[in-house]
């Protein structure tokens, strides 16, 4: 069992920058791949960026691909999802996520996923 708990969203005016963190429990997070997904109002849940069990790999989708970067410390059981040059449509919650049997194609897609955090909201002023 893996707890997930989300943190660091916010208000930002655009063109800012926020930092998310996931603190995962127990002692098997990096038996785990991470990966922070996101649901605006109205649309479905995105993947956003993932980062394998040893943070060897990391993967984005497009739309924020040089803006987001994805890192975690083993030690401290935590997975971080750096923000920048924030834009309105970054508007949503974001989710962080644990998946056990990660492969390229399973740590993009949000099915595959075990455990999720309760989200955490990041709102981007005009």
């Amino acid at each position: 069992q893996v707890q997930l708990v989300e943190s660091g969203g916010g208000l930002v005016q655009a063109g800012g920058s926020l930092r998310l963190s996931c603190a995962a429990s127990g002692r098997t997070f990096s038996s785990y791949a991470m990966g922070w997904f996101r649901q605006a109002p109205g649309k479905e849940r995105e993947f956003v960026a993932a980062i394998n069990k040893s943070g060897g790999n990391t993967y984005y989708a497009d739309s924020v691909k040089g803006r987001f970067t994805i890192s975690r410390d083993n030690a401290k059981n935590t997975v971080y999802l750096q923000i920048n040059s924030l834009r309105p449509d970054d508007t949503a919650v974001y989710y962080c996520a644990a998946v056990f049997v990660a492969t390229v194609v399973t740590i993009q897609d949000a099915h595959y996923y075990d455990y999720w955090g309760q989200g955490t909201q990041v709102t981007v002023s005009s």
